[in-house]
């Protein structure tokens, strides 16, 4: 089982590092360096369409214009993600003591956030592009949630968005054939990203020690729904729209590429092994990890071998 370190030990470690090792996008990052020529926007082998036979009809342009349409996409999400983040983070730090070395960190991942959205909007712009939309339902599910999360169900909530965001990004910042601006992006997100896990990560296993089995079952049914709906939000249709393609027959290909599930699954590897070392993998809920193409126990993660 995982152990963790005091909660006060822990805040204080992680305050240190913030203080070492933060960034301030407006001065890290040159946003008026021009884009490259024929560089991609993210690596080829996580693109939804990889390795299907409608990928090997497009042109080296349409599949660098759909890496543009979906880290745009991608960071569309991060943005509405770290706003309900901030907002259940906000409700939390108001109940509980100030002068608590737990409670500033959770204020200084607050003020982290606050300039990852800044990041990723301006990331969104130098692109060229515009934001995607959240529709209806998810626009006010991000009214609702920092209504009714509460505990336990807080920190997985952010484990599911931060770990999953957090696998993409690490495939993308050390990968030379993208845009240098991207890559920058990318980097101090999964810097500052680490923090933000490990805090979530050990507040969850501190919380669920004392919790009552039904807050252990909400707990799953957060994952696991929260799983199922980024696997689906991080590929709709609107960027195969954007991108020029035909939306149906991209769905399609993008649906049943046997690829993009082995890539999802051993981007979910890592978080799926803690979740069920905490028990929150499980009963009913499996069918959510099913639907989504992880498998609760892993046995789908690897089967294809290396991507090449």
């Amino acid at each position: 089982m995982t152990k963790v370190a005091d909660r006060e030990t822990t805040a204080q470690r992680l305050l240190t590092g913030s203080v070492r090792r933060s960034y301030d996008p407006d001065i890290d990052i040159d946003w008026d360096a021009p884009l490259v020529e024929g560089k991609y926007f993210a690596p080829p082998a996580t693109l939804t369409l990889y390795a299907t036979p409608l990928w090997d009809r497009l042109t080296e342009e349409q599949r660098i214009e759909l890496s543009r349409q979906q880290t745009v996409n991608a960071v569309s999400v991060g943005i509405w993600f770290e706003n309900i983040l901030n907002q259940l983070l906000l409700r939390m730090t108001y109940e509980q003591d100030p002068t608590k070395r737990h409670v500033h960190y959770a204020l200084t991942e607050l003020a982290d956030e606050c300039r990852h959205m800044t990041m990723f909007g301006r990331l969104i712009e130098a692109l060229g592009e515009r934001p995607y939309k959240q529709g209806f339902v998810l626009h006010n599910l991000g009214r609702v949630l920092p209504l009714v999360l509460r505990g336990p169900s807080v920190w997985v909530a952010a484990l599911i968005g931060e770990e999953i965001f957090d696998s993409i990004q690490r495939a993308t910042m050390h990968d030379e054939r993208l845009q240098p601006l991207v890559r920058q992006v990318m980097s101090i997100h999964v810097i500052e990203e680490a923090r933000h896990i490990r805090y979530a990560r050990e507040d969850t296993v501190r919380r669920l020690e004392r919790s009552p089995w039904w807050v252990r079952e909400l707990s799953r049914l957060v994952v696991g729904a929260g799983a199922l709906l980024l696997q689906t939000v991080l590929a709709r249709p609107e960027m195969y729209k954007r991108a020029g393609l035909d939306v149906r027959e991209a769905r399609k290909a993008a649906r049943t590429n046997a690829h993009a599930r082995q890539f999802r699954a051993e981007g979910f590897e890592r978080l799926r092994s803690f979740l069920a070392e905490q028990g929150l993998i499980g009963g009913p809920t499996r069918v959510f990890w099913h639907l989504a193409h992880v498998h609760p126990d892993g046995t789908e993660v690897r089967l294809l071998g290396p991507s090449t």
